[in-house]
């Protein structure tokens, strides 16, 4: 595997942290500086700073993400993150992001591959959001949703919308950009009160309180990657 995935499965680091280190010098391979396209093999001897590192096992896991947690591993102003919240022998990181005011469904994980494809637009994960909105959306509101909206970066794709109550609707997407979900029902008059993710692929946070996670059954990861195998 190339060495920036490497140091993310030893822990020491997300790949885009991991090539600072390189970059800086700090990782050795067989003795030699490493380079950010060096590629390590299973008998290759990798070290960071003289420390010979290990790689992890795989760790999946799922989190019902509160309110008030930022969705990254450091957070500059010290906020809590999700990884605080994790307390997990491998160093997982999330896949994606929340605000920090959304709740809801969250995976995290040591897959940097698996990682990389699922939050890539392209293979189409599918994420159901409960919103909690301002007045009360008709009906045509509610199918310009399911249209597509256009925003300022451009147009959504089509999203699966149902009314859940006079102020709550629900919104199934498979795009990613920033703020998506509340920037189209702003667009549509109605901006979000609360937001809370209630399905991320096939996960979902039943039997989970805020802030509680749990490692991923086996059939629930293969399902993960049938879906980044399949899709794109």
């Amino acid at each position: 595997m190339r060495l920036n995935a490497y140091l993310a499965r030893a822990g020491v680091a997300s790949r885009r942290g991991a090539d600072e280190l390189i970059k800086a010098g700090r990782v050795l391979v067989n003795g030699e500086p490493g380079q950010l396209n060096t590629f390590v093999g299973s008998r290759d001897v990798v070290e960071l700073d003289g420390r010979r590192l290990e790689r992890q096992r795989l760790a999946y896991v799922l989190l019902h993400k509160p309110a008030g947690v930022v969705t990254t591993a450091r957070d500059p102003q010290g906020r809590r993150t999700v990884v605080d919240l994790v307390r997990h022998d491998a160093r997982v990181v999330p896949v994606g992001r929340l605000d920090a005011d959304t709740t809801g469904a969250l995976l995290l994980t040591n897959d940097g591959e698996l990682a990389h494809r699922l939050a890539h637009p392209r293979y189409e994960v599918e994420k159901v959001y409960e919103a909690e909105v301002e007045g009360k959306p008709s009906d045509e509101a509610l199918a310009a949703l399911a249209a597509g909206i256009e925003l300022e970066d451009g147009g959504t794709a089509p999203a699966q919308v149902r009314r859940l109550s006079t102020s709550r609707v629900e919104l199934a997407i498979h795009e990613g950009r920033k703020h998506q979900v509340k920037r189209m029902l702003e667009a549509v008059g109605h901006p979000v009160r609360r937001l809370h993710r209630s399905r991320y692929a096939a996960l979902t946070v039943e039997g989970l309180a805020p802030g509680q996670w749990r490692e991923l059954a086996g059939d629930e990861i293969a399902e993960l990657r049938k879906l980044a195998a399949t899709r794109g």
